[in-house]
């Protein structure tokens, strides 16, 4: 009889609640309902985007959000203290503007600045971007719980901006289209897995300390260099640079031109390179350098002495002086402006400079001018491994794919432990560089983009700020708002 009674309570309190919503729901006002099949509509769309449809059980929440109210998320509109009503007032406001903000930077876009001159003359210093996420499809967040207004670090108090668990699985949702050579793309900086976080915002990477300083010297120095961290994939600095090399094809340079499969392509209009050059009599005004369109910064003064001015073609003044020798990075176009000057004495491409370029440990004799062959991994395709090949995918299979247990030893190479003969990816890869080709630190130097690195692709230029100049002076670039963010491509 008890069971009997208890089910007769169960009853009655199902029909109680049923009936309370249908009580609610015929109070709520026609304006309640819209905005509900609207949201709706919204959120059953993302979630069949997203592929997961056990997502789906949030959708009651939303109909007790709009329609039915069981759940007293206003309840501070009835408070009795005027106080707590302003505060909560604010406070709900908050939180629905970076639930808000979470999303559409997730999944749909978010605001990028150029920090670096890598892609002058196409993008400039002080350019903020709009960068489309849903072009190659937005990345699911594989750090969900973060601060969504800033990449890794908090500002002021310096600490992470994130939570390290959960982390989930990379995985991409449906973009329309794929990444195509040409295109600018945002990426995080596959070397920013390992950071010292008081050089986080450094062109020095980590890798390049420990070069210079040692690991062991680097963590117990916690006061110079800061803590040593690792960083999730989508909380590493993002990076921007235009795609020269898809998954699967071969990539060289020879002589500044680029190769793809043999064959070279196309330069961008706006690709710079460093030149040498003098002017009779010293220089140029402010005005004339901003005519040309070189930055201050790039406005760089050699000195060379009496005996290298005349041994390269320099012009050298009866009194031994030697007038001013630049070196910029130039367009052709902005070349060819300097050629037409009358007072210029000489012009002449720098020459490559030494670097040590990727990978890490082989001593290819590569440059920035002449790189490669160089095979870009493309999922599913395998290569055999030994001890030439295990250098330039060594970091590959370890730090991207995760095989942490892979080395080379008496000339054999092991994953997972195991003697392995060849190796198949898992992810397709890119290989990235910059315009100003001189001056960018770029797959060059640090190898290939992986997949789960990509962000998205900058669609306009938001706004334009000239740092070398003043509010009232062409601090603003008006000229650039709402200006394609990459006018010209390559093929």
């Amino acid at each position: 009889m008890a069971h009997t009674d208890n089910k007769l309570t169960g009853d009655k309190c199902d029909k109680s609640f049923f009936k309370q919503v249908r009580e609610r729901a015929s109070k709520t006002t026609v304006s309640r309902w819209i905005r509900f099949g609207l949201v709706s509509a919204l959120f059953i769309a993302w979630v069949a985007w997203l592929g997961s449809w056990w997502v789906l059980i949030f959708l009651p929440l939303l109909f007790d959000i709009y329609i039915t109210g069981f759940i007293p998320f206003t309840w501070w509109k009835n408070a009795k203290n005027p106080v707590v009503r302003t505060v909560m007032s604010w406070v709900d406001a908050i939180v629905y503007a970076l639930i808000l903000v979470y999303f559409v930077f997730s999944f749909v876009g978010q605001n990028y600045a150029i920090p670096s001159s890598s892609l002058e003359k196409t993008l400039l210093v002080g350019d903020y971007l709009w960068v489309n996420k849903m072009a190659y499809g937005p990345r699911v967040p594989m750090t969900p719980v973060h601060f969504p207004l800033v990449q890794n670090r908090m500002p002021i108090i310096d600490t992470k901006s994130y939570l390290d668990n959960p982390q989930w699985k990379y995985r991409r949702l449906k973009g329309y289209r794929d990444i195509e050579r040409g295109d600018i793309v945002v990426f995080n900086f596959p070397q920013g897995d390992t950071v010292a976080t008081r050089y986080m915002e450094s062109p020095q990477t980590y890798y390049d300390l420990v070069k210079q300083f040692g690991a062991q010297s680097i963590r117990n120095n916690p006061d110079r260099f800061g803590e040593v961290i690792h960083v999730p994939v989508d909380r590493r600095q993002n990076y921007v640079k235009r795609c020269v090399g898809l998954p699967g094809e071969t990539i060289a340079i020879q002589n500044d031109t680029v190769l793809i499969d043999g064959k070279p392509i196309s330069q961008p209009e706006n690709v710079q390179f460093n030149y040498f050059y003098q002017l009779r009599g010293g220089g140029m005004t402010d005005k004339e350098w901003d005519e040309l369109g070189i930055a201050p910064d790039d406005r760089y003064a050699m000195q060379v002495d009496a005996v290298s001015a005349v041994a390269n073609g320099f012009y050298v003044e009866p009194d031994g002086r030697v007038p001013a020798v630049y070196v910029s990075p130039l367009t052709q176009s902005m070349a060819d402006k300097l050629k037409a000057r009358p007072d210029l004495v000489k012009i002449a491409k720098a020459s490559p400079y030494p670097a040590k370029m990727y990978p890490e440990g082989d001593d290819n004799g590569w440059t920035v001018a002449d790189f490669g062959p160089l095979w870009i991994p493309k999922k599913g395709a395998s290569i055999p491994l030994n001890e030439r090949t295990w250098p330039y995918y060594e970091r590959v299979i370890r730090n991207y794919e995760g095989h942490h247990d892979a080395y080379l030893k008496n000339g054999t190479v092991y994953v997972d432990g195991k003697p392995a003969e060849k190796y198949t990816f898992d992810m397709d890869y890119y290989f990235m560089m910059g315009d100003n080709r001189d001056n960018s630190l770029d797959s060059r130097f640090w190898g290939f983009v992986p997949e789960d690195h990509i962000v998205g692709t900058p669609w306009r230029v938001l706004v334009s700020f000239d740092k070398d100049r003043s509010w009232l002076n062409g601090h603003i670039r008006w000229n650039r708002i709402f200006k394609k963010a990459n006018p010209d491509s390559i093929k």
